[in-house]
């Protein structure tokens, strides 16, 4: 019997380690993802990260004779948001070959396949319930970030 408990053992450390492996190839691949965006007369041009980092911003020697402070500060923004959108769809790839089936990678990187990002708020306050007692303490505070006397 201990040699059957000793195989289980050495298999699941063997998943646990294809597991931790597969992880840091993912997360490898994440790291990677650059999407570049340019303008139309190529002028400029954006390079983002896969969260919308801007990377790099390479402008032609004539883009301040072509275009206003202004007009180049919009094109730079809307040429950011092209490639974080492009970035966003290589990283959701990614994570699609790796997550359970079913589970929206898109979700987990905080957007929507159609650009939208939403925002997840934590440590909201919540309603007040008048029921509780005076001595029970429901902050909104992070129980991790209290003492242990105060936790109890």
């Amino acid at each position: 019997m201990p040699t059957d408990h000793r195989a289980q053992v050495a298999e699941l450390m063997a998943d646990y380690q294809r597991s931790r492996e597969r992880l840091a190839e993912t997360h490898q691949e994440l790291a990677s993802i650059t999407e570049t965006a340019r303008s139309a007369d190529g002028r400029v041009q954006v390079a983002v990260g896969p969260q919308g980092t801007i990377r790099e911003v390479v402008l032609a020697d004539d883009v301040y004779d072509k275009l206003r402070p202004a007009q180049l500060a919009a094109t730079i923004a809307e040429l950011s948001a092209a490639a974080a959108q492009a970035a966003a769809r290589r990283a959701a790839d990614v994570l699609a070959e790796v997550l359970p089936t079913g589970t929206d990678p898109d979700v987990l990187l905080g957007g929507h396949a159609d650009g939208a990002s939403t925002s997840v708020l934590r440590n909201e306050p919540g309603p007040i319930d008048d029921d509780v007692s005076e001595d029970e303490d429901f902050s909104a505070g992070s129980w991790l970030q209290q003492s242990p006397t105060k936790r109890m």
